[in-house]
This record gives C-alpha cells, structure tokens and sequence, in this order.
C-alpha cells in the first residue's frame, strides 16, 4: 500500500519508487506474525487523476486486515471483505504463495450477498478482481507478473465436467460476480526482508527481482488508462454518492449478527436513492446559483430595459409623425420641406426620450439616446427614398438620361461622319447601340421586375450623368458598378457557345 501511495504521489518521475535508503512510510505496517491492520482503513488524500478520454476521477486507497487471523471471526472477516468489495472499483485479494481451494470457497463466501443483488438487477454487482499472489515460488511453470498470472489463473478457475460440483459451483459463482478477474505473481522480497526484525522498509534491502515485478506492479493498478470509475447498477458514483453507500452499509454492519442478503440488498437501494437524491440537490442548488442574478447585474438590468423602453417609445412617435407628413397615401414632398420636417420631429422624439424618468442616470442614458438618433436617422433614409419614388420626374430620370445620351451621341456620330473621322463616329454609333440595348433592358426590368439588382445598376449610372454632370464620374461610377455586378451581366447577356474543337479543324482545313 505505501508503494502506491509513493506512486501517485511521483507517479510523474521516472523512478517513482524513490531513494534506496529511504524508510517507506504511509499506512501502517510492521513485519510479524501478528496483525497489524484492523478493520478497515482508508488513506486521508483524495488522488485527482486524468484519464485519457479527458474525464478526471478521484482515486481513493484502502488498506483492510487479513481473513481469518487469530483475533477474527467469520462475521469480521466477511464484513471487512463484503464491505471492500462494495465500495470499491477494483479489489485486491492479497494471497501468500499460491490460490488455494479454500480461497476461492472463502471468496465465494465473501461474495454471496452480491450474487443475489445481481439476481435483482441482472448484471455483475461488482467490477474489478485482482488475485495479488505473493512470494510466488514457482515461476519455472507461470512467470512473474501479470501475464504468467493470467495463464495461472485461468488454470485455477476453469470449469471442467470431471470437477465435484461443489468446486464448479464456486468458480461459476465468483465469474458471476466480478466483470474482470485477472492474477499478478510477485516474487518473494528476500531474506533480508522476512528474518530481519527492524526491517523498515529500505529498497536496498530488498531483492532486485522483487523491486523489478513491483515497478511493473503498480503501475498496473494505478495509472491512468487502467483505473476503473465505480460502479453501482451500471451507474458511475461520486464521491457525495459514496458516502450514502457509507452510511447505509455500516448501518446494517452494526449488530452482532451478520446482515440477511435481504437487508443487504435493500440498503444498497436506500444508499442508491439518497446518492440520487443529493446529486440531484447540489445540481438545483448549483443551477440555481448560475441562473439566479447577482442583484447589482438586476438593477442594471431593469436600467437597461427602462432605457430601451424609452428608445422604443421615442422612435415610434417619431415614425408615426412621419408617416402623417410622406406616408404611403401622402403626395410627393420637397425635398427641402422633408428635411425640415425630419429635423423637427428629430428634436421631438428627443425631448421625449429625454422626458422619460429613467434609471441609471445621465451618463448611463447617454448611449441610448445615441442608439436613438442613429436609429431615426436611419428611418429618415428610407423616408427619403419612399418620398421621391412618388416624384414621377425622379421616376423619369433614367430614361430621360438615356434617351439625351442616345441623341447626343446620334448627332455626334452624323457630325463626324460628315466631316470624315469615321472612327469617333464608329465609337459614337456604338455608345449609342449599348445605351440603347441598355434602355431596353431597363424598360424590361421595370415590367417584368426580374433582374432588380442590374436595374439599380443602371439607375445609379443614370443618377451620376443626371447629379454630377461630369462625365469622368459618369464613367467612374459605370466601371465599378460594372465590376461589381458583373455576374449579372453574363446573366443577363450569356455568351454564344464556343463551337466544336473538331468543326474548328475542319473550317481551318
């Protein structure tokens, strides 16, 4: 046991089993033929560990007294055992040279109040088995460690039909009980170790094949990727979990009679509710602490939503007013007079807003009535572009720009082809076919309404010529919206097919 804990205390260094000369210390122990270990003991450290898959589990060590020694009865022996059995993941059945016969009926023993409360859930009640053999003398048949434990094992515990059947019987049983069973042989530690009185412990006193298998040994147990989480009815337990299992096993171990398998059963039950019961306490408890406000986070809350309230109630009246001036059943309005009217019921909507008793003070406010203003500008643009869709000149623009580009461009391509540069009047003749192929487009577009991005498209070319009056803008302004929306261009306009690469050849030929 103190070798574990030197492992999970260093189990980061190389050599975890640490200076040679040192005495091991941890749970108590002494060398003797008297026991030094009573009942059951449980190291005070809970170990935090990793697993691969990224879950972290808490590994707890248990020391318990030895089966059968002169001061314990039948009933200690099989509480102590029963008890280790329940509560734990992996259980270590610690044997001195050999697995005898009347271990296995002892072990079956032990078990048996898990044989019937698998009877009840239809699974193994309990997880891990280790049969730790020691002073193992014979490794010529079955090497040391785990793998010659492995084949020894499975030669001690096999079924065959010429056993009595009393000795199928236990075999059976303990496979019933236990998910994993497996065997490790460790060598004898030495003479030095056995015969010397005031022995404490030292590595250099001990043989070298004995600190080689116990290197290989407790790694075995403890590291990460071979850590079992406990189990109880196929369900993982907590630490909070564990101690209702506690609570409830010593309960029925107090009086001088051993429990009924009955009562056994019935307190792995109650322990099973009451680890559910405070589970499910400490998450509504823990939930309710994440979702419950802290109270200052509330009244900025409240300040939040009172502002807001007061942004919304603004920016309501301020579209209401509006739609009263350039609603959708109003006339066409001035440009100018728009404006004026936006400014005016601008400073309204914030003297409303400013009007409303609100929490969180001045400065708090401030952002809001920000948040306010760009909201009502941004309502103004789209006023203005719903006003001048009702003026039917604005409406007019795009072919009116079209049709001057058209004439001036007929006229341009008449005169300079009269006085002979036929070249600016190819160039004019051109500019005049695309304006008017792009006057028919629109003219479609506004029919059909398909193609409304390329129709914008045009109309922005048209408002450059007709606002700017410059033509390098005009130019400018149908270069990037060409780029921009090229694609729908080649929507509009596909390509001619190329033709066959053979029919090609043929022409050259």
């Amino acid at each position: 046991m103190d070798f574990m804990l030197r492992y999970m205390y260093n189990k980061e260094a190389v050599d975890w089993v640490g200076d040679y000369n040192e005495p091991l210390t941890g749970f108590s122990w002494r060398g003797g033929s008297e026991r030094e270990t009573t009942g059951i003991q449980i190291w005070s450290e809970v170990f935090l560990v990793d697993k691969p898959d990224g879950t972290k589990v808490a590994v707890l060590l248990m020391d318990t007294q030895g089966t059968f020694d002169s001061q314990s009865t039948l009933r200690d022996s099989a509480t102590v055992f029963a008890l280790s059995t329940m509560i734990s993941s992996i259980q270590v059945y610690n044997l001195s040279q050999n697995v005898q016969e009347d271990d296995l009926q002892h072990l079956q023993l032990f078990t048996e109040y898990g044989r019937l409360a698998m009877e009840e859930t239809f699974q193994k009640p309990f997880q891990s088995l280790i049969f730790l053999v020691r002073d193992w003398s014979f490794p010529y048949e079955f090497s040391y460690g785990s793998d010659g434990g492995a084949r020894f094992l499975e030669k001690r515990l096999k079924v065959s039909g010429n056993q009595h059947e009393e000795l199928q019987n236990v075999r059976k049983h303990i496979h019933s009980c236990f998910t994993k069973i497996s065997c490790f042989l460790l060598p004898h530690p030495g003479l030095k170790v056995a015969t010397n009185p005031n022995f404490d412990g030292k590595l250099k006193e001990i043989d070298d094949e004995f600190i080689k298998n116990l290197k290989i040994l407790i790694p075995w147990l403890l590291s990460p990727e071979n850590l079992d989480v406990k189990e109880i009815n196929g369900n993982h337990i907590t630490c909070r979990g564990l101690v209702e299992y506690f609570k409830a096993y010593i309960k029925i171990y107090q009086g001088e009679e051993l429990p009924h398998p009955k009562s056994m059963l019935q307190a792995t039950a109650e322990a099973n509710n009451l680890a559910a019961v405070a589970t499910a306490k400490d998450t509504y408890s823990k939930r309710m602490e994440e979702e419950l406000p802290h109270p200052k986070s509330m009244l900025q809350a409240t300040a939040e939503a009172n502002n807001l309230a007061a942004v919304a109630t603004a920016k309501d009246t301020y579209s209401k007013r509006m739609e009263e001036v350039c609603g959708g059943d109003k006339p066409f309005l001035a440009p100018s007079d728009l404006q004026a009217k936006h400014a005016e019921l601008r400073d309204e909507a914030v003297r409303l807003f400013r009007g409303v008793k609100k929490m969180g003070g001045e400065e708090f406010s401030r952002k809001y009535l920000q948040q306010l203003e760009a909201e009502i500008d941004e309502l103004y643009i789209q006023y203005i572009k719903h006003n001048d869709s009702k003026n039917i000149f604005h409406a007019a623009r795009t072919p009116a720009t079209l049709f001057v580009v058209i004439f001036i461009t007929y006229v341009l391509a008449g005169v300079t082809g009269f006085v002979g540069l036929d070249i600016v009047a190819s160039l004019c003749n051109m500019v005049l076919g695309l304006t008017l192929i792009t006057l028919c487009t629109w003219a479609y577009i506004r029919y059909s309404g398909e193609y409304r991005e390329l129709g914008a498209v045009i109309d922005q070319v048209a408002a450059a010529l007709w606002d700017q009056g410059s033509t390098n803008e005009a130019l400018y302004k149908l270069y990037s919206a060409a780029a921009t929306h090229r694609h729908l261009y080649q929507q509009a306009f596909p390509a001619p097919r190329a033709e066959p690469a053979q029919g090609a050849d043929r022409k050259k030929l």
